[in-house]
Formats: structure tokens, C-alpha cells, sequence
């Protein structure tokens, strides 16, 4: 990862994590001193987003160190894997909200306060603004786990609208709709698994080195048989390292070329396709005999 790279991903990591434990920690009190079930629910998923929000701090950190005697591909696979944590973070988080609901259910307990509603407005319109800021900063660096640390900020906002949506109805309603912000509180759960469940299939992908998108072969093909003396390529693979790829390529020249010359072409091919696609960070070419 490059230094730019990794400075505009820690300074979004960084405010992630202070508008987080601010507040997360206004939640949980006021849903306590408030009587909401909803809104301190609400806060513990914000303490999930700090915690997410530190690994991903540490993620970014660990990929944007260079290759080393133990890791020769470099370390980009810290963000995928950073991203899989995050996931089950945003998972487990949505159970901890659905079965704290149910068992509220169940509970009798008083409405929430009218205040409560107030402090969830201001933290729909932050956490709002912060997922864009954060989501535009992950898809201009290509990060997957930039990118979930910004939905964990959706996330945020989505809990908090249903929060408000059930002490709206609870306070409306009067005497036997204090469960309102209970049910809110499952919906909002539901959501958060969704989107835990959704990041988490992508950073899978990428652990196991499922190949990129076809036109990426396809464009890194085209590139190599424009190289003066490749006659034909034969294969090419490729898998996806933090923002970085790596291809292996197999190309068929005249079998009558001298070692060296045939030398020459792979380097020729990897310094063409390098040039043409900046992204991808190193190409070995295996030279065949072209048998036709």
C-alpha cells in the first residue's frame, strides 16, 4: 500500500473511531437514564463499530508493509481478513440485538423518554454523513475493509431510524406499546446481519483467491498478444492482494527463439501489461513452444 494510500485510510479509520466512542457512550446513557431498550442497543452497536473501527486501523497498517522473507506477495490479505472480523463483528452484534429485544418483550417496562428521540435524530444525520465520507474514501482507494468500516456507520444510522421509529410508536401509542422500540430494536438486527452477511461473502472471495472479473483477464490477454513475437497466450490467472493483483501467464513463442530471446518477450509482456494496468503489482510469464 502506498503511503497516500495509507494516510487517507487511517484518517477515516481514525474518525471513525472518535465519533464512535463519543457516541456510542451518549447512547447507552441517555437509553439508560431515557428507559429505551432500543437506543442502548443502539449504542452497544456503535461500541461494535470501535472495536471494527480499531481493526481496521490495524488492518490498513499490516497491509501497507512491504514484502518481506515470510511474506514475498506483500501483506495485502490483512484487509480481506480484517474485513471477515469486521463481518462477524456486525453479525454477533445483530444477535446481541435480536435476542436482547426478545427478552425485553417479555419484560414489562416503561415507555421511553421523549428526549431519546432528539439524541437519535443528531446521530442519524452523523453517522449518515460519515458512511459517504468513508464509503467515496474506500471505493477511491479500493479498499474492502475501508468499505466495511463504512457500512458499519450505515448500519449505525439504520439502527438508530428504527430506534426512532419504535419510541416514536411507544410514546404514541401510550400504555401498552412500550415493546414498540423492542420490535424496532429485531428489525434493525435483521438489517445489520444482512449487510455483516453480504461484506462477508466478498472478503471470502478473496481469501480463497476466487479469480477477478473476466474482463481483467481478458484486457491483461489482449495486452500480451499485441507483444511482438507472443504468438499466443495460452493461460492467464489471476488473484486479487489488498488493492494490488498478481497474474501468472503462460505464452507461446517460435520454438526455434534462443533462451534469451525468449526472455526478452516475458519481460516484454510483463513490462506492457504493468504499464497499461497500474494495479497490478507483478506478472510471471511462463514462455511455451507455439506446436502449431
Amino acid at each position: 500500500m502506498s503511503q497516500p494510500r495509507l494516510e487517507r485510510s487511517l484518517r477515516v479509520t481514525f474518525l471513525g473511531m472518535f465519533v464512535n466512542a463519543l457516541l456510542s457512550a451518549i447512547k447507552i446513557v441517555v437509553g439508560i437514564i431515557g428507559t429505551s431498550h432500543a437506543l442502548v442497543a443502539d449504542g452497544v452497536e456503535s461500541l461494535a463499530d470501535l472495536i471494527s473501527s480499531f481493526i481496521v486501523w490495524r488492518a490498513v497498517t499490516v497491509a501497507a508493509a512491504p514484502a518481506d522473507k515470510e511474506h514475498p506477495y506483500g501483506h495485502g490479505k490483512a484487509e480481506p481478513l480484517a474485513t471477515a472480523v469486521v463481518s462477524g463483528i456486525l453479525l454477533m452484534a445483530s444477535l446481541w440485538i435480536v435476542f436482547g429485544a426478545v427478552e425485553d418483550i417479555t419484560t414489562p417496562h416503561d415507555s421511553p423518554a421523549p428526549y431519546t428521540l432528539a439524541v437519535l435524530v443528531v446521530v442519524v444525520v452523523i453517522k449518515e454523513a460519515l458512511f459517504r465520507f468513508v464509503m467515496r474514501t474506500g471505493m477511491d482507494l479500493e479498499s474492502s475493509v475501508v468499505r466495511a468500516d463504512a457500512w458499519h456507520h450505515r448500519s449505525d444510522a439504520i439502527t438508530s431510524i428504527f430506534a426512532f421509529l419504535g419510541i416514536s410508536i411507544a410514546l404514541i401509542g401510550g400504555k401498552g406499546w412500550e415493546a414498540a422500540d423492542d420490535y424496532a430494536a429485531i428489525l434493525a438486527g435483521a438489517i445489520i446481519a444482512f449487510n455483516g452477511w453480504r461484506l462477508l461473502r466478498p472478503a471470502m472471495d478473496e481469501l480463497m483467491d476466487v479469480a477477478p472479473d473476466p474482463r481483467l483477464i481478458r484486457e491483461v490477454e489482449s495486452i500480451a498478444g499485441k507483444v511482438p513475437e507472443v504468438r499466443q497466450v495460452e493461460k492467464c490467472l489471476a488473484r486479487k492482494m489488498g488493492n494490488e493483483f498478481f497474474i501468472d501467464m503462460h505464452i507461446e513463442v517460435n520454438p526455434q527463439m534462443t533462451v534469451q530471446e525468449a526472455h526478452n518477450v516475458a519481460h516484454n509482456v510483463k513490462n506492457a501489461v504493468r504499464r497499461a494496468i497500474p494495479a497490478i503489482r507483478d506478472v510471471l510469464v511462463h514462455v511455451e513452444p507455439d506446436r502449431r
